[in-house]
């Protein structure tokens, strides 16, 4: 009896050791799927602001959650089974569909240098995105979680790509992981920037000189944040976008792209110490170029078809989003 004990003992001891790497392994998945999506997740963030920007300061955060779960349902009970019978029976046009967000990032992000490069706007920007009625805040609630679908698919095809080679169970665990982590991390930090200014008053009113200036520093400091936010949400769609391209057209079977930018990294990756750092630097401003370079030939074929169509109307409102977003901090509300 003793020895069917141990050898029970056995058994479950090698159970928990599977248990653990299996933990491990989705983890690990989880960080590297979520990483390789972290350029739609700084857009997401950057865009989504604007959405509450002229809202009631006490409407902001229920606003903000209703987005918050309509984004995990998104994930969640639309997305999620939809890749997962994607991985499971056509795995082959995971590829195509990636390369297809890879150009709507692309574009997106172009779309957005075209506009300050030129230094026009949109009527939008000058208005609130919350809109004067009965049922503003649906409206603006069901706008917002309809733009965070487009964004939550990228999201999740990127991490899906990043762990095809998991059983299907590990992939369901990873992607669920990232979802909720990706969507809290998004929404907790939108929370944050939409309130930063309520705090800096809060602060301002306080009777230390510290809690004062820190508190004026907040207030007056957020639109240079949101508008930092948006640039790096812009850039990191390119970069993120241009380099989906590039890796795509090399599996699809045109490498000169791929073997250009590796050829270019060669010469500063055999560097002491910084080598590494250097090369990924060079892949990044070539995928960026690249991206920006494709974007802008999306713009130029697809653009005046958007501008006819009646979401094009709404699309172009949604890419001037740095405008609202960068006032959503400051909007005269507390002056």
């Amino acid at each position: 009896m003793s020895g069917g004990l141990v050898a029970l003992l056995d058994d479950v001891a090698a159970l928990a050791r599977i248990a653990a790497a299996s933990v491990d392994d989705v983890a690990a998945g989880a960080a590297k799927a979520g990483a390789k999506a972290a350029g739609v997740v700084i857009d997401d963030a950057a865009v989504t602001p604007q959405y509450v920007s002229g809202a009631d300061p006490s409407r902001e955060l229920p606003m903000i959650k209703k987005i918050f779960w309509g984004s995990i349902r998104n994930k969640l009970l639309i997305i999620l089974p939809a890749l997962l019978l994607i991985s499971a029976f056509i795995p082959w046009i995971i590829p195509f569909i990636l390369m297809l967000g890879g150009t709507y990032l692309c574009y997106e992000g172009a779309e957005k240098v075209w506009h300050k490069l030129r230094g026009g706007h949109h009527e939008e920007e000058d208005t609130p995105a919350v809109e004067r009625g009965h049922d503003a805040e649906a409206k603006v609630v069901k706008g917002a979680i309809t733009t965070d679908f487009i964004l939550s698919c990228e999201i999740m095809v990127i991490s899906m790509n990043e762990v095809a080679t998991e059983s299907i169970w590990v992939r369901a665990f990873i992607l669920v992981l990232v979802a909720f982590a990706i969507t809290v991390l998004v929404y907790g930090a939108v929370a944050l920037i939409v309130k930063m200014d309520d705090i800096g008053v809060h602060l301002s009113a306080k009777e230390s000189p510290r809690s004062k200036r820190f508190g004026r520093l907040l207030v007056t400091g957020m639109p240079a944040v949101l508008a930092t936010i948006t640039f790096v949400g812009t850039i990191a769609m390119l970069w993120v976008g241009g380099h989906i391209m590039l890796q795509g057209a090399h599996d699809l079977g045109w490498h000169a792209p791929y073997d250009l930018v590796h050829a270019i990294e060669h010469p500063v990756a055999g560097v002491a110490v910084v080598g590494g750092l250097l090369a990924w630097l060079v892949n990044t401003l070539c995928s960026t170029v690249v991206g920006l370079a494709w974007g802008l030939v999306v713009m130029a074929v697809v653009g005046p078809v958007l501008k006819v169509l009646p979401f094009g109307k709404e699309k172009d409102g949604h890419s001037g989003s740095a405008g609202p977003a960068t006032n959503s901090g400051s909007d005269g509300r507390h002056a």
